[in-house]
């Protein structure tokens, strides 16, 4: 396919897995309309606490344990977690009752359907951990990391914020490394290989990472700057 004609679509994965247990259920009619994103509304003004802390993006969550993690060792830090698989959030929101996390937001949708209503510059860091891959080459215009995408993220990403991408999948890898290095929006932070090979500082793991050392694949961490 022509590099042209890259272009985010919708979400293509699976919405729902099995049926969601009553307490599960309970939290998604309840507790998530009332942390979800408003389209369009300043990601500060989602908060209780005003203009203060800075904002951060997690795009496809999963079960929510990085989100989670991130969101209890950095109560000072505000956190919009996206995931539309209903299973995963129902997981998140879950965590977020029990443990009283009032710094989250969600948004249970596509997150390209998302990004263009949020103002510039209004985030400090994006997460996007071990996306789908998409590895076959007719799917590979499934794969979130596109041209489109990076420009809509360098909007709302405030200049010197981090955009994070971890995976297992070396195609992957060079294909976003591919794409963030043609773009004028962002330079990669690594000098050594070990800025790729070892996790972020204070990295809680994810599910995902685990399967993927347990079959013998190695994962990746690039960090990149908005610049």
């Amino acid at each position: 396919m022509s590099e042209a004609l890259e272009r985010t679509g919708a979400f293509f994965g699976r919405r729902k897995g099995k049926k969601l247990r009553a307490g599960q259920d309970d939290l998604v009619q309840n507790l998530l309309p009332a942390i979800r994103v408003t389209p369009g509304v300043a990601p500060a003004s989602l908060f209780s606490n005003g203009d203060a802390r800075k904002t951060w993006l997690e795009i496809g969550f999963g079960g929510g344990e990085h989100l989670a993690a991130q969101a209890r060792a950095h109560r000072d830090i505000n956190f919009i977690g996206c995931e539309p698989f209903v299973n995963g959030m129902a997981k998140l929101l879950a965590v977020i009752d029990e443990d009283g996390l009032d710094n989250i937001r969600v948004w249970d949708d596509d997150v390209t359907d998302l990004l263009p209503t949020l103002p510039d510059s209004c985030l400090d860091r994006v997460y996007i951990l071990y996306p789908d891959p998409w590895p076959k080459r007719r799917q590979r215009k499934r794969r979130l990391v596109s041209d489109e995408t990076l420009t809509m993220l360098a909007r709302v990403l405030r200049p010197g914020a981090e955009l994070r991408f971890a995976s297992d999948i070396d195609d992957y890898i060079g294909w976003v490394l591919a794409r963030v290095l043609r773009s004028s929006d962002f330079r990669w932070t690594a000098e050594r290989p070990d800025d790729w090979r070892k996790p972020y500082e204070g990295w809680p793991g994810t599910r995902y990472e685990a399967k993927a050392q347990r079959e013998g694949r190695v994962p990746s961490y690039l960090t990149f700057v908005r610049v």
